[in-house]
């Protein structure tokens, strides 16, 4: 298997896209009270479907141990930070650091994939 060749702008962009899925597929999981409200369970599989099919753009260019923690990043943060504005969750000073220090690992791990950084 060769590795992927640097990833492009676009693939980012989808990555971050898949992200953006997940969150929503999280939070109508959320919604839909373990599957027993048909709309919300609707409306998670659908998000379900479309996380997966971007996940799986971005990962043609970007590596897999990298893309896969930014999606997961993207998804465990947003759930955390929306789960209060939707579900009456809390968010406590301590949630908010972790998530934080989830957040910086995402972007480091994009920085750490620049092209001059490289070992092959």
């Amino acid at each position: 298997m060769t590795t992927p060749s640097h990833p492009s702008r676009a693939a980012w962009l989808t990555l971050l896209l898949a992200g953006a899925f997940e969150v929503g597929y999280a939070l109508s999981v959320g919604g839909s009270r373990g599957f027993t409200v048909w709309h919300w369970s609707l409306v998670a599989v659908v998000f379900f479907l479309l996380t997966l099919w971007a996940l799986s753009l971005a990962l043609r260019s970007i590596e897999v141990s990298i893309g896969y923690a930014v999606w997961a990043g993207i998804g465990a943060a947003g759930a955390a930070l929306l789960g209060p504005v939707f579900f009456n969750e809390t968010l406590t000073p301590a949630k908010a650091g972790w998530l934080a220090l989830i957040i910086a690992g995402a972007v480091w791990l994009k920085l750490a994939d620049r092209p001059g950084e490289r070992t092959n």
